[in-house]
Order: structure tokens, then sequence, then C-alpha cells
């Protein structure tokens, strides 16, 4: 919609500018009209040139969807219908991407369009568990409670993903720094040392050489190099990003000995909380299957989620399937068992996710544990034994002086 720029008196006289949203100039006109503006000049608002292009635009983070959620909540459980809450709430919000979005939703359920498919024009801020939970809000009146429940679902699963990127901020930031000061002692240190040995009649110990014929390697084929990593990687995303690939490598993942225990209480806490929260919601247990599934974030865990679904679809109980996939805990699916018996099957996956949350705060610590310590002998080990390395032929000409 466009934004025009006015310029006029109110009834005392006084001169008042600011800006409007309306679909054309004559609607912009008459909002200013019962503003009661004499002869106001109106003007469009020259569009960013960059506004069409999406890498210029700024994302919808985490926390502005969390904000906009509890407010929206909020001003609901007020009584304010929902058009005026998507009016207020978009021209306050400063993310302009976000804005744009919520316009657009606002226009959308003026029209006659539910709030749940307005939103599922946007796929890319509102997801399908978001846009389920809304819809399931609608037809049940309770919008305001599941927005309630969505935006505490929304920061919980955030403070997941932090903590899991903070373990592993930690070793990627240490590996590129030993990878960088290892390239720079090649390239740069090491040749001073071989102008010194080149003085010498003495060969060079078989640690010095093997050392000074790396230099003379990285120097030589340093673009190559840098090519062949840059190779490596895109060939890396582009067989993960196909069906095989990804199975491959989240299956090794879920095998691998540090890792693979972290990752396998992350996707319970995460698929325990997801389900519980959508059935709370009254999302129907089969859809909200596909939609955990397609939200798990590992295609091994995906596909186990799907056979559940098809395995209650045709009359199982969910336990069965569950245990069958052996990617859940046994204690996982016991409990789950008698949630389902007693008809508490949201409760019982909330305590699950309450204690997996605990227990993936656990392995975290452990596991940043037991990287640091490994790091640094890591780090010190590599520098040291290229430094023992090109001293070595200078004790042995101090030994045979």
């Amino acid at each position: 919609m466009p934004v025009y720029i006015w310029k006029g008196k109110n009834s005392y006289g006084e001169k008042r500018k600011g800006e409007i949203e309306a679909p054309d100039e004559a609607a912009a006109r008459a909002h200013l009209k019962r503003l009661r503006i004499e002869d106001p000049k109106i003007k469009e608002k020259p569009k960013d040139i960059l506004e069409n292009i999406p890498i210029f635009q700024p994302k919808v983070t985490g926390k502005d969807l969390v904000i906009f959620t509890r407010q929206l909540s909020t001003m609901i459980d007020a009584g304010l219908p929902l058009v005026q809450c998507l009016q207020i709430l978009a021209k306050q919000q400063s993310n302009t991407t976000f804005r744009r979005v919520l316009t657009e939703i606002q226009n959308d359920v003026e029209t006659g369009t539910t709030l749940a498919d307005a939103m599922r024009k946007h796929p890319k801020v509102f997801d399908a568990l978001y846009t389920n939970m809304i819809e399931a809000g609608e037809l049940g009146g309770i919008l305001d409670t599941i927005l309630s429940r969505l935006a505490m679902f929304k920061e919980k699963s955030m403070a997941l993903q932090k903590k899991i990127k903070g373990a592993m901020t930690y070793p990627v930031i240490c590996l590129a720094i030993s990878i960088l000061i290892l390239v720079v002692i090649l390239v740069f240190v090491i040749p001073v040392f071989v102008e010194m040995f080149e003085s010498m009649d003495s060969a060079l110990p078989a640690i010095t050489q093997l050392v000074v014929d790396m230099s003379d390697f990285v120097k030589g084929n340093f673009l190559y190099i840098a090519v062949a990593t840059i190779l490596i990687i895109y060939g890396f995303k582009k067989f993960y990003n196909t069906e095989k690939g990804r199975e491959k490598i989240d299956a090794l993942a879920l095998k691998s000995p540090v890792v693979g225990p972290l990752i396998r209480k992350v996707a319970v806490a995460k698929f325990t909380r997801t389900l519980s929260t959508m059935l709370q919601s009254g999302v129907p247990i089969l859809d909200a299957l596909q939609v955990v599934a397609k939200t798990s974030g590992n295609k091994i865990i995906e596909r186990a989620v799907f056979r559940v679904a098809d395995s209650i679809a045709e009359g199982r109980p969910i336990a069965e399937p569950l245990e069958e996939s052996g990617v859940f805990p046994n204690m996982v699916v016991q409990m789950i068992n008698v949630g389902e018996s007693v008809g508490a099957l949201d409760s019982m996956l909330e305590k699950i996710a309450v204690f997996y949350d605990d227990e993936v705060d656990q392995a975290v610590e452990n596991l940043t544990a037991m990287i640091e310590p490994f790091m640094m002998v890591f780090l010190g080990g590599m520098i040291g034994g290229l430094v023992v390395a090109m001293y070595l032929p200078i004790f042995q000409m101090a030994g045979n002086i």
C-alpha cells in the first residue's frame, strides 16, 4: 500500500505535516478530511530503490515474532478488534519487512480472510506450526490463549537454539584460529628459517624437512588450496540438500560419539514440546505430527515421526511406532504410553520436554568442558611442534660446535 506525505493546517490554523498509508490519493485526502486538515498538499512518498531486493531487506527475527505474538495476545484479551490490533502493531513496527507483512495481513483480514490463512501467505515469517495453532485458536474462540502459548513456545525454542549455538561457537572459533595461525606460520615464518638453514651444510632433521616441505607446498599452491576448500564446502552443501545426502549425514550425526547424544536429546525436547503445545491448543494429532516432523531438523527423526503419523492413522497407539523407530529413548516411549493410556498425553509430553531441557543443559556443559582442554592441547601441540621443528637444527648445530 502506498505511503503519502502531506502538509496542511488544522482547524486552528496550525501547520501540520506527516505521512499516511492509503490505497490511493483520494482515500488519503478523505482520511485527512476526517482529521479536519484544510487544503492539504499530498504527494506519494518516493519508494526505496532497494525495497524489492530481498537481500537488502531486514529479516524478521524470532525476537520480533515473540514480541508481536505477546502484544497481539494482550490486545485481543483486552477486547480490541483484530483489524485494529494488526493496524496498531504494524504502525509501531520498526522492522520494515515485518511492517509490510503485517499491513498485508491486516488488508486480507479486512476483506474477510481468516488470520491463519492471511499468515499462510507469508511462510518465511509464520511457519506451519504457527499458522495451524492460530487456526485452532480461531476455531475454538481462544485466540488470545493460543497466542500466549505460542509466545512461550517460541521463547523456549529460541533459548534451546541459543544453548546449541553457544556450545558450538567455541570449538568453531578455536578451529578457525588454529587454521589461521598454521597458515601464517607456514607462509610467513617458516621461510625466514629456511633462508638460515640454506647457509648450513648439514642435512635437516626429518621433522624439520617435513615442515619445510609443507611450507613450500602451501606457498606454491595457496590459490589452489583456497579454491579446493571452497569447492569442497560447496559440494558438501549441495550433497546435504539432496534427499539421500541429508539422510546419510543426519544418520552419521546421530551415531557420532560426542555430538550424537546431544542431537538426540535436542530432538526429543523439540518433538515433545512442539507436539504438547499443538495438542494443548486443539490441533488434531495427525496434523500436529505432520508439522512436528517437518520442523524436526533431522531427516532420520522426520522420517520416524512420519511413520508414527501413518501408524496412528491406521488406528495404532502412538507409543508402539515410536518404540519401533529406534530413535526415541525407551523412557520417553514408556512415559508417552502412560500419558496416552490415562488421557493426559499433552501434559506428559510437557513433562518430558522439561526433563530433556535439563538434559540438554547438562549435555552442553559436558560437551563444552570436554572440548576446551582438547582444543587447548591441539592448539598448543600444533604450535609447539612447529617451533621445535624449526629450532631443532639450531640446537644440533650448537651441539656440534
